[in-house]
C-alpha cells in the first residue's frame, strides 16, 4: 500500500548562549509523474474505516479501464464448473490476488479469477472460483466480487456451486436449479453500513428470476439433460452436516445443502441484479450416504459431470444472448 508520510515534524535544539530554536521540517516528498490514479494499490486506502463494500466502484473502474468490453451477463463457477473455462474466447484475465478487495481463493477446484470475454457469441464476465466464509473471511469480503460485478454493468448473475442432495431424487451427478433458499449460515452480508443509494431492507420473495430459470431449463432440453428444481439451504462449513441436521433440514423443505451461493444471491437483490443459481450434486448428504463424506468425493463427481455442466452453461449463454437481441 501507498506509505503516507505526515508534514509537519519538528524537532528542535538549543545552540549554546542562544534561546532561539531551530526548527526543521520534513516535506511531503513529490508524488512521481508517472504514478497511476487508478492503480490497484490506490483503489482501496490503507486501513480505511470506511466498509469494503463501498470501495466496490473503484475496482469496477480499474476492470472498465482494462477492457472496452461491457457484458451485462456475469456467472461465478463453483466446484464442477470450471471446465467452462476452455470454452470462452478471453479477452482479459486478472488474478483475484491483483483486484483490489478480492479476496484470494484457498479452496482445490475454486480457479481464483476474473475473466471477461465471450462464451459463444456472448459477451460474459466469469468469476472463476470463489471465496468461502469457512476460510475465514467476512461476508462482506466474501460477498465483496458481486458488487464489484453490479458496479461494472453486469445486471444479470448466474451462480453455480457443488451441493449435497437431501431430496432422496438427487442423485450424485444430477443438476438442480434452485427455486428458493434458506439461509443457515448464522449471518447476513446486508448487516452494517448500507451503500448509498441501495435499499437496507431487501425484498426477497423472489431471490431467483424465473426468466432466467426458465432460460436454464430451455438450455437443459437442448441438451437432453434432466434438470431438477429445489430449494438451497446454506450453512456455515467446513464441517459436513450431521444426519441429524440433513433430517431437520428436510423438514424445512431443504432439497439439497451447501457452503455458499445465499450470501452472493442476497448482495446481487440488492443491487438490483436478477439472479439465477445452479447446483451441481456432487455427493448425498450426511444419513442419506451410507460412506463418509469427503471433499474428494465432491471433486470426482465435478470432474465427471464437466462436460455436460459445460454444455449447460454454453447453451444457456446463447439463449440469454438471444433474448437481449431481440
Amino acid at each position: 500500500m501507498q506509505k503516507v508520510f505526515q508534514s509537519g515534524e519538528k524537532s528542535s535544539r538549543l545552540e549554546a548562549g542562544n534561546s532561539k530554536q531551530m526548527v526543521k521540517t520534513k516535506l511531503k516528498p513529490r508524488q512521481s509523474r508517472t504514478s497511476r490514479p487508478c492503480s490497484p494499490d490506490a483503489a482501496i486506502p490503507a486501513r480505511s474505516a470506511v466498509p469494503l463494500r463501498i470501495h466496490a466502484g473503484g475496482t469496477a473502474g480499474l476492470l472498465k479501464i482494462l477492457t472496452s468490453l461491457r457484458p451485462t451477463l456475469g456467472m461465478v463457477l463453483g466446484s464442477g464448473f470450471s471446465h467452462l473455462e476452455s470454452e470462452l474466447k478471453i479477452a482479459r484475465e486478472v488474478p483475484y490476488a491483483k483486484l483490489p478487495g478480492f479476496p484470494v481463493t484457498g479452496v482445490a477446484g475454486h480457479q481464483g479469477r476474473l475473466l471477461i470475454g465471450h462464451l459463444g457469441q456472448t459477451p460474459v464476465v466469469v468469476l472463476s472460483g470463489r471465496a468461502h466464509y469457512y476460510e475465514g473471511h467476512s461476508l462482506e469480503v466474501v460477498t465483496f466480487a458481486v458488487r464489484v460485478l453490479a458496479s461494472f454493468g453486469v445486471s444479470d448473475l448466474l451462480l453455480t456451486n457443488a451441493a449435497g442432495g437431501i431430496n432422496h431424487h438427487l442423485r450424485p451427478g444430477d443438476f438442480m436449479v434452485v427455486t428458493d433458499h434458506i439461509n443457515f449460515m448464522g449471518a447476513n452480508p446486508l448487516r452494517g453500513e448500507t451503500p448509498p443509494g441501495l435499499p437496507q431492507f431487501v425484498d426477497l420473495t423472489r431471490a431467483y428470476d424465473s426468466s432466467l430459470n426458465g432460460l436454464l431449463r430451455q438450455a437443459a432440453l437442448e441438451c437432453s439433460l434432466s434438470l431438477h428444481s429445489g430449494v438451497y439451504l446454506a450453512v456455515s462449513g467446513p464441517s459436513y452436516e450431521t444426519p441429524a441436521e440433513v433430517r431437520a433440514f428436510a423438514r424445512l423443505g431443504a432439497d439439497a445443502v451447501g457452503m455458499s451461493t445465499v450470501p452472493e444471491v442476497i448482495v446481487a437483490r440488492q443491487c438490483g441484479l436478477r439472479v439465477a443459481a445452479l447446483s451441481c450434486i456432487t455427493n448425498q448428504a450426511a444419513g442419506i450416504n451410507p460412506r463418509p463424506l469427503s471433499h474428494n468425493e465432491v471433486l470426482q463427481t465435478a470432474e465427471r459431470v464437466k462436460v455436460p455442466g459445460t454444455f449447460l452453461l454454453k447453451h444457456f449463454a446463447r439463449l440469454y444472448g438471444q433474448s437481449h437481441q431481440a
